[in-house]
């Protein structure tokens, strides 16, 4: 027996579910899924509900998590309890699980991110350990890392949805939220978002080859210093671009060089140029250029930038970025990496890794918007 996938249950930043909705379209019907979505304004959730019912495995097997941007987490929705009694949510729930017919590995209560869904925290901290205890002893929960996921997303204490994903195939943080604790020494907040980014868009063999004391980055738009900070702490020599002023203790590491200048103009002076970072609150359109420009003739290796999107037509803003940085891959006939995801540090902007791919680079990892 098999678990069989309603739909999809995608959480994403309250205000930004039109856009999580169209994407998860786009993404089921070019696998010839028939559905539609369905969300409210500022839920921070998204049902995508199937016109038919399958196997979780292929449904999620057709909708990957790396391809989407706006979701933070995705999970093959394949059951609802609604109207729970309040004297015993417990038992139902099991039942549902059990009947499921799938082992799992562990379990990730989730919840919406709005302050109405917060309040559920303290329920769930005492409920969870209860409901993993029973199905630890029906041998359903063999927490073992191989083992899909359990997904149950509370709407609120008498609705659950139960949702799977196999482990590589959904955000390995409950909700999709990288809780990270801020450095002490950093110079500003948004170094939380480098440092999310670094873990959310890159594999470890990519971190380890290219955050390596010793080599180079630049950093365009740097003031006050939040991602040369990222790159510093990890022995990389930096290039902080930006007529505006950087942190003093940032500048004493004696890892950061700071560079008066117009970020869309300035070139580095060294050829091997690990990392560009960019940051600048300037057009989307302009930056995705900028960045593409960099990697695609060789000035650096990767990239990692924000893509500020406006208020209106976020998604097709979005897809004008993707196409520009294609084209200009496409003059000099290389292929690439692009990764792309609104990050939970993000506000109303997405993050993007960029990199050419070599010879050596696996063919699955040939694409143009990943």
């Amino acid at each position: 027996m098999s678990a069989t996938a309603k739909g999809l249950i995608l959480l994403c930043r309250p205000g930004f579910e039109p856009e999580c909705s169209a994407e998860a379209d786009v993404l089921a019907k070019r696998a010839g899924i028939s559905g539609k979505p369905r969300t409210e304004t500022n839920s921070g959730c998204v049902h995508y509900v199937f016109d038919e019912i399958f196997d979780w495995k292929l449904a999620q097997d057709a909708t990957p998590f790396h391809a989407l941007v706006f979701a933070r987490q995705r999970s093959v929705w394949v059951e609802r309890l609604s109207d729970l009694p309040t004297e015993d949510r417990a038992t139902p729930l099991i039942e549902a699980i059990e009947a499921l017919g799938v082992q799992i590995g562990r379990i990730e209560a989730e919840t919406a991110d709005t302050n109405e869904a917060k309040t559920l925290g303290g329920f769930l901290k005492r409920f969870i350990p209860h409901i993993e205890r029973a199905l630890s002893a029906r041998r359903i929960l063999r927490n073992k890392a191989d083992l899909p996921t359990l997904h149950l997303y509370f709407k609120d204490s008498s609705q659950i949805d139960l949702g799977l994903s196999d482990p590589g195939n959904a955000s390995p943080w409950p909700m999709g939220i990288a809780r990270l604790r801020m450095p002490r020494n950093a110079p500003s907040r948004s170094t939380l978002k480098l440092a999310e980014a670094f873990d959310a868009l890159m594999t470890e063999d990519e971190r380890v080859q290219s955050l390596r004391a010793g080599l180079y980055a630049v950093d365009l738009g740097a003031a006050p210093g939040g991602w040369s900070f990222q790159f510093a702490e990890r022995g990389l020599h930096v290039f902080a671009v930006d007529n505006g002023p950087l942190a003093d203790a940032l500048i004493q590491t004696g890892m950061v060089e700071h560079v008066k200048a117009d970020g869309f103009n300035w070139r580095a002076p060294r050829k091997q140029v690990e990392w560009l970072v960019c940051d600048m609150v300037e057009q989307p359109g302009r930056i995705a250029q900028l960045v593409a420009d960099w990697v695609a003739t060789g000035r650096c290796k990767r990239a990692i930038f924000n893509l500020k999107l406006p208020m209106k037509k976020r998604f097709d803003e979005l897809k004008r970025c993707r196409q520009l940085i294609d084209s200009r891959f496409k003059v000099h006939g290389d292929s690439y990496v692009l990764r792309i995801r609104q990050l939970y540090h993000d506000r109303e902007e997405v993050t993007a890794y960029l990199a050419k791919i070599h010879p050596h680079t696996l063919p699955s990892d040939k694409q143009s918007g990943r």
